[in-house]
């Protein structure tokens, strides 16, 4: 059995806790087809609402592929976040290779109008095929 890795980063009072997983079921080892779910919380622990515009991310995968993805607001919404709530969401990366990684950032703006940069924490996209 294999365990679900946690990674976390807190920027600006903004704590982004990511599990990624591998999914098995929907991937295609002959076609180098490697899908991973990834699912985030995006809590706000500071004492002000923020709410979440655009994000980006790098990609990267062992098979020398690396491109970047950006866009407003997570699975079409750009949530608003009061303080000691969270907003939590799923989505998936597919890699040509069983090894990869993700990060990057969240942009948000603040009550006062002003723009801040969250980072997302560096994670790993491993198949339990390499374990």
């Amino acid at each position: 059995m294999y365990s679900i890795q946690t990674y976390t980063e807190i920027t600006h009072d903004i704590r982004i806790v990511v599990q990624p997983v591998y999914m098995e079921s929907e991937s295609d080892i002959i076609n180098s087809k490697y899908v991973f779910v990834y699912f985030i919380s995006i809590e706000n622990i500071g004492d002000e609402p923020v709410q979440l515009l655009s994000r980006h991310w790098e990609i990267n995968d062992s098979a020398g592929e690396c491109f970047s993805i950006s866009g407003e607001g997570v699975i079409g919404r750009q949530p608003e976040i009061n303080p000691g709530k969270a907003h939590k969401y799923n989505s998936y990366c597919v890699l040509k290779s069983m090894k990869g990684s993700m990060e990057g950032h969240y942009v948000m703006k603040k009550n006062n109008g002003e723009s801040i940069n969250v980072k997302i924490p560096k994670f790993s996209l491993i198949s339990h095929l390499l374990n």
